[in-house]
């Protein structure tokens, strides 16, 4: 009896070792729940007795942390670390930085939807440089889900477009405007940017302080087609008697050339707006320009042009047909230009 006494120790500890190989081999703590039932089978001694009853009657010397226990949870904690993967601690590290940022639960997961090739930190690096420019979180959540193409770009893509955008006169007060209504700026080609604002000032006659004006009022501007938007100054110009100042301070360039015609022809044929002279005079009050542009057209109808929809609606078609037959009228002297050309070319 005193044999089997001094041999339950050595059980224990044979046992505890048989344990640890069985953890090692155990990537899976759910995995060591349901090898419990062979833990038990094999910590049972031959008289059927389970041998943690034995380890209560345990000297006090073998009550204390043994040594096999400690390699234990080191075995454990290996385990656990190696187990981790990688880009599971690369995205929960961007996503704390998110939320340091100011974002919350919601726009983080939308953040991470919105291109779902794009690296984690690629996100995180696109919207810090955002931040650097001092927008808002939330302006700067609108503008990657209105754009998701912005997180295709680099740091230092970025860095460029903001500066070329600050040598324009568009610091971080107006960059706010300019990213939340048309955020594509960052995107876009620089040499369109410059073809842009070389309209604006060589063809248009606009001063530097004018441009950023118009481009932080008006950001579509950037995306307009060079010419369409030559062509709506000058119509604005010489038709509408215009000055620069008028047509920066009313956003005349961001409407359409359709409707800008359409309004103001409209009320040109019923005798309520008339082109200022030399001397910028007319011989009647012309409305003001936003309430021919900015207002709904049932406002400007009864408002404007005290005019009704079905005669608006006349007009627009009539019109619509004087212009197709200009253009054919127009692109037939040009077809008889070029063949007075070639005539005269092909004489000796």
């Amino acid at each position: 009896m005193a044999a089997l006494g001094r041999q339950l120790p050595d059980w224990h500890r044979l046992m505890a070792f048989s344990w640890v190989c069985l953890a090692r081999q155990t990537p899976h703590l759910r995995e060591l729940k349901r090898l419990s039932p062979l833990f038990c089978k094999l910590t049972t001694v031959p008289n059927g007795k389970n041998l943690q009853e034995f380890s209560r009657v345990r000297p006090k010397k073998d009550v204390q942390e043994p040594e096999y226990r400690t390699h234990l949870v080191q075995c454990l904690h290996e385990e656990q670390r190696t187990s981790v993967n990688p880009k599971s601690l690369e995205l929960e590290k961007v996503i704390t930085s998110l939320q340091d940022m100011g974002f919350d639960e919601a726009h983080i997961n939308n953040l991470l939807s919105i291109q779902p090739g794009v690296h984690p930190q690629q996100l995180l690096d696109i919207i810090s440089e955002f931040l650097l420019l001092g927008l808002h979180p939330e302006l700067v959540f609108m503008a990657l889900k209105k754009s998701p193409q912005l997180l295709k770009l680099s740091p230092m893509q970025m860095k460029k477009r903001s500066s070329s955008l600050r040598k324009l006169g568009l610091g971080e007060g107006k960059l706010k405007r300019v990213l939340h209504d048309c955020p594509e700026v960052f995107t876009m080609r620089q040499r369109d940017i410059d073809t842009i604002v070389k309209v604006l000032k060589e063809k248009c006659q606009f001063t530097v302080q004018q441009i950023t004006e118009l481009l932080h009022r008006c950001p579509a501007t950037f995306q307009a087609d060079p010419g369409e938007l030559e062509y709506k100054f000058q119509y604005a110009y010489f038709r509408m008697g215009l000055k620069h100042v008028d047509i920066v301070r009313t956003d005349f360039l961001q409407y359409p050339v359709t409707k800008i015609k359409q309004r103001h022809m409209y009320l040109e044929r019923l005798g309520r707006y008339q082109t200022p002279d030399k001397k910028g005079q007319t011989q009647i009050l012309n409305p003001l320009l936003k309430d021919i542009l900015r207002v709904p057209e049932a406002e400007f109808l009864a408002r404007t042009a005290c005019s009704s929809a079905e005669e608006f609606e006349v007009f627009k078609k009539l019109l619509h047909r004087e212009e197709e037959e200009s253009e054919s009228h127009a692109s037939e002297e040009e077809e008889e230009v070029e063949e007075e050309e070639e005539e005269d070319e092909e004489q000796p």
